[in-house]
């Protein structure tokens, strides 16, 4: 299925193509299925990201603040287990981002996606390597400049996403980026399964990132109680914590959010906010601490009710969305 231009028609598939959604991103990044794993801290691990390459998705390992010599042995483990395409996410405020850069060079990852931050530094060197440089925004402004700086693509993540957010919705955010660039856009924030996917598409994107729905899959290391309180989780479960900050993070509620909501509201600073939450991700999921926890999740949690295989996942979401973009309407 291909996308010429933002608001032309989708060409219907023919029954020789069925299964497989090719688009400018599949294409580049030699992938079948048009859906991105989202590169979590902790959660984003080799396991996770071979599972979801080996099935025919991008699987993503998220560096986030890890030494370099973890990143380093994440992506060996990766290339144990399959020789698919996958990804690094690089978390540019971390300190060890240039190390980071490096190694993606050396060892030859064939894709990198970033946040939290201007990847501007490093994209030079990731271009001449080959590496296809794939950052996430949060407004359209971000997604021009970093255009014209010669990412390959451009994820646009709305704040229905769980982790660090924004303030805009995806259904806003994505149509406007799609219009305001030429490259490909994958669309992020709020999808779970093949109708998100399917919206995203009607809207422009040529592929869809997902963090929750693979967080409850069989693959990840996340603690059976961090799933499972997705699983467990309503449409009015998630919050976002920092605002007052100026680091706003969507998790589900527990003790902690309701804590820290209450120091806020009480003006806090942010040394106190940032102490009840020190660790608290590490601790939701290696130790499966969900009440004290940073149990990161997005809104569409109350839409997950199972957990599974990725393979599976990626199946169930491919499908459901080429159905509904080939007139089945009904599921």
């Amino acid at each position: 299925m291909r996308w010429r231009q933002a608001g032309k028609p989708l060409k219907r598939l023919t029954n020789a193509e069925r299964r497989i959604m090719k688009t400018r991103v599949t294409e580049a990044l030699g992938i079948e299925y048009p859906i991105f794993q989202g590169g979590m801290a902790w959660i984003g691990e080799y396991h996770l990201a071979a599972a979801v390459s080996k099935a025919g998705g991008l699987g993503i390992i998220g560096a986030a603040s890890a030494p370099p010599e973890v990143v380093l042995e994440q992506i060996r483990e990766v290339k144990k287990i399959t020789d698919k395409p996958f990804g690094v996410n690089v978390m540019l405020l971390n300190p060890n981002a240039p190390e980071v850069a490096k190694i993606i060079i050396e060892e030859g990852v064939k894709v990198v996606t970033t946040g939290a931050g201007n990847p501007s530094k490093f994209i030079p060197a990731w271009k001449e390597a080959g590496v296809k440089v794939i950052p996430v925004v949060a407004s359209v402004a971000m997604a021009v400049m970093l255009e014209r700086l010669g990412v390959d693509a451009i994820i646009a993540e709305g704040m229905e996403s769980g982790g660090h957010v924004g303030s805009t919705t995806t259904m806003s955010l994505l149509p406007q980026v799609v219009d305001a660039v030429k490259v490909p856009v994958v669309g992020a924030g709020g999808i779970a399964d093949g109708r998100g996917m399917a919206a995203a598409f009607m809207l422009g994107a040529e592929a869809v990132q997902m963090g929750t729905r693979f967080v409850a899959s069989e693959e990840a290391i996340a603690h059976e109680a961090y799933k499972q309180k997705i699983v467990k989780a309503s449409d009015i479960d998630s919050v976002v914590t920092g605002n007052t900050t100026g680091h706003p993070i969507r998790t589900l509620r527990n003790k902690m959010t309701k804590k820290y909501l209450q120091l806020e509201s009480e003006g806090a600073s942010f040394e106190e906010l940032e102490q009840l939450t020190l660790g608290g991700l590490r601790s939701a999921v290696m130790d499966g601490d969900v009440m004290n926890g940073s149990v990161m999740a997005g809104q569409i949690s109350g839409m997950i009710k199972d957990v599974k295989s990725c393979a599976d996942i990626l199946k169930d979401v491919n499908d459901e969305a080429e159905k509904l973009l080939n007139g089945g309407w009904k599921k």
